[in-house]
């Protein structure tokens, strides 16, 4: 992926610490109602990407791997996909069901991917939104491969809070994440769009010998927050979450107290959303 001349590679959301990851990915499920209340969908320039790049179209058999409660997939529904979605968390999983009540050729299994059995029919293409970094990386790639048919694709989107939106309060808040959480580097901002690097998931699907070359499309993208919706949408973030109840606690209100005090009550927050889609050799 090129960057700017200069530019330094920034830190991705969504390169957990591998250590955590297992655990962390479980505590999504600890609140499923209000991750799905609280966590964005995706623009409907993402679904146009994955048609035109991937081949995701009306009729294709799709198996996506860690839907959460539908935020992808009802919108892929909605285009006539036949989907699997493939959820570890049983509460989380269970939403998604009510979510796509009404949807018939969609099928969501409660299991974790790494040791799901894949099915003997393969798979148009295998969809994964803001949910891939939390499968093993030793396992991920290789069975995304076995599971799609010859030149199926394989399409990761990834999401990443960067600079814009209500700049000054981003710069602001780091002080209530300094008190209150001490793994916070210190004068942490949000890089620049064109600083994020998204290279590593191009060479670990490279490395894995099994597909082509991978292609990007980027989207930027502002939603407005009130407080309270703001603060639910941090409840729905691993890293809050598994802060201590006192420290969580107090983080929050700081936050609200900042919010509500400087910013009028509402905030600005700008989301890259990144398409990868690699076509099985």
């Amino acid at each position: 992926m090129p960057h700017d001349a200069g530019t330094p590679r920034a830190r991705r959301d969504d390169r957990p610490d591998e250590a955590r990851r297992a655990r962390l990915s479980r505590i999504f499920d600890e609140d499923a109602e209000l991750y799905d209340r609280a966590r964005p969908g995706y623009p409907a320039e993402l679904y146009d990407d994955l048609a035109d790049l991937a081949g995701v179209r009306s009729g294709s058999r799709v198996l996506e791997v860690g839907c959460g409660t539908g935020q992808a997939t009802v919108p892929l529904a909605g285009r006539g996909c036949r989907i699997t979605a493939v959820e570890a968390g049983p509460h989380l999983a269970a939403v998604a069901r009510r979510n796509l009540a009404g949807a018939t050729a969609v099928d969501v299994v409660t299991a974790r991917f790494e040791s799901w059995p894949l099915p003997p029919e393969p798979f148009d293409a295998v969809v994964s939104a803001t949910a891939f970094h939390w499968i093993d990386p030793a396992v991920r790639v290789a069975k995304a491969a076995d599971a799609l048919r010859p030149g199926g694709a394989l399409a990761v989107v990834r999401t990443q809070h960067v600079r814009g939106g209500t700049e000054d309060f981003f710069a602001e808040v780091q002080r209530c994440y300094e008190r209150f959480d001490p793994d916070t580097p210190p004068g942490l901002r949000p890089p620049a769009a064109a600083g994020i690097d998204g290279s590593d998931h191009a060479r670990e699907v490279a490395r894995s010998g099994r597909f082509g070359p991978t292609v990007f499309r980027r989207h930027e993208r502002d939603l407005t927050y009130t407080t309270s919706r703001y603060l639910d949408l941090l409840r729905t973030y691993s890293g809050h979450r598994a802060l201590p109840e006192a420290a969580r606690s107090g983080l929050l209100a700081c936050i609200g107290g900042l919010i509500d005090g400087t910013y009028g009550g509402r905030v600005t927050k700008r989301y890259l959303i990144e398409l990868g889609v690699s076509y099985k050799r």
